[in-house]
């Protein structure tokens, strides 16, 4: 709208500034036609009543006073010449005859001789005014031409560009006044027409899964602004309630999965304990001198597996709890070699690429991630003739790698995508939740945590820290 408003201003003003010319051009034109005819009229009107004999040798006798009286009549000097170029009379005073032409140029007789209406115009400028020049031939009586009169223009344009910047001065106030009114219309009418866009865009951007997401309601919206709402809004309805289902279910399977879990590890020391706990009430016999002993490796059975159970329910407890962020002033490779010494196996080996390498973790919660990835390695291994684990530590641009590579069993295709998950486990023991605490306590510190794994050849599990700056 603005462009259109500007683009027309532009137009106009040219357009106009162009008539104006044609106009002047125009008047002046006529203006000089008619004053070149009315001279005629007076100059053939004194010949019709001169008593010399009207020959090109007597104009000047003809004319010497009459030239002045025709001139002041019809306002406008002119000048007389002879056939052949020669000044005879001019209406000018005696002091401004030096600025006229004593003799006209060949070429301005030649083009009046050959002009079919025996007239010829010359354009001029003068000290950086225009001006128009006529010829034409001055006849006798009969017709004969015996003189060229000439008559110069002055155009005068003072009153026509006055007309013209006074036109112009309102037509830019009207368009200036047009062009605020344009910009005016078309914020309004733009923010009128994407209010509703822009509504349904922030909206967008703000849906989150994880939350309830409010409706969009507008009123008055055009036709496919509200099939764009009603589409959003039902998308929504339908979001929420795949949201409360999905939960609901994952809780249900949650809680589904913990309790086999929680169940199964603790039935598996419960039923040596009944066992344990039915032989030694059938074959115990308080007389025997062997009593005391048998006792003792009764007891012994039972807190092996009241042992058990508890570190079952320490490793869950421990799953469940996020580690506390304390956010210590570390060197990691001390750390590593410290968390290292609890190993006795001799195929373990430790190399770092410095001796220092700070980082701001938890000290306990470091060593954890360490020796769990470490038991992994070792439990990966025991079928291998020729064991090997490798830890190692090195800077990785602002991070500090932890990398722990074993040529164990690896990990097929199928278990990759769920080795992290909290209950997932390829052993005969254990409950699975070593990785998923280990991620757990990594994502905490802002780290990350990767493995790449051959079956047959070994894995590697890479631990990445924020080096601290």
């Amino acid at each position: 709208m603005i462009l259109l408003v500007l683009l027309a201003s532009v137009l106009i003003v040219g357009i106009t500034v162009y008539q104006f010319q044609e106009i002047n051009n125009d008047y002046h034109q006529n203006r000089m036609e008619r004053k070149e005819e009315q001279i005629r009229q007076s100059i053939d009107l004194a010949i019709q009543k001169t008593t010399y004999p009207v020959t090109t040798e007597n104009l000047g006798l003809i004319f010497k006073n009459e030239i002045y009286e025709i001139a002041v009549v019809q306002n406008m000097n002119f000048n007389m010449y002879s056939l052949d170029g020669q000044l005879i009379k001019s209406s000018r005073p005696k002091l401004d005859n030096d600025a006229i032409s004593m003799c006209l140029d060949a070429e301005v007789l030649n083009r009046l001789e050959a002009s079919p209406d025996k007239r010829y115009v010359q354009e001029n400028e003068a000290a950086g005014d225009r001006y128009q020049t006529s010829y034409t031939y001055i006849a006798d009586r009969k017709f004969k031409p015996i003189g060229i009169l000439n008559l110069p223009y002055f155009e005068d344009n003072s009153f026509n560009n006055k007309e013209l910047r006074e036109f112009l001065a309102r037509l830019a106030g009207v368009y200036f006044f047009m062009l605020l009114i344009a910009i005016a219309l078309a914020f309004f009418i733009s923010k009128y027409i994407t209010r509703s866009l822009e509504t349904i865009s922030d909206m967008m951007e703000s849906t989150d899964l994880t939350k309830r997401n409010k409706k969009i309601h507008i009123e008055n919206p055009g036709e496919e602004i509200e099939k764009l709402i009603d589409s959003y809004n039902g998308m929504i309805d339908e979001l929420g309630q795949s949201a409360v289902k999905l939960a609901r279910s994952e809780r249900e399977q949650a809680w589904r999965e913990m309790a086999k879990q929680v169940a199964h590890e603790i039935k598996n020391p419960l039923t040596p304990m009944r066992l344990s706990v039915q032989s030694f009430e059938r074959k115990f016999d308080p007389n025997d001198p062997n009593a005391e002993q048998k006792l003792k490796e009764f007891s012994d059975t039972l807190i092996q597996q009241i042992d058990t159970m508890s570190s079952i329910a320490s490793a869950f407890s421990n799953f469940a709890q996020m580690p506390a962020q304390q956010n210590e002033t570390l060197n990691v490779v001390q750390i590593v070699k410290l968390a290292l010494d609890i190993f006795n196996e001799d195929y373990i080996h430790f190399i770092a690429d410095e001796e220092e390498i700070i980082a701001k973790l938890d000290r306990t919660q470091l060593i954890r991630v360490v020796t769990n990835l470490v038991k992994n390695a070792i439990q990966a291994v025991p079928e291998v003739a020729s064991p090997r684990v490798l830890v190692s530590v090195a800077k990785d641009g602002n991070h500090v790698k932890i990398s722990v590579a074993d040529n164990g069993v690896g990990i097929s295709d199928e278990n990759k995508e769920k080795i992290f998950e909290p209950k997932f486990t390829t052993k005969n023991s254990g409950m699975g939740l070593g990785l998923g605490m280990v991620k757990n306590i990594v994502e905490t510190y802002n780290g990350s945590i990767n493995f790449t794994s051959q079956p047959g050849k070994g894995t590697v599990f890479c631990v990445n820290f924020p080096r601290a700056s």
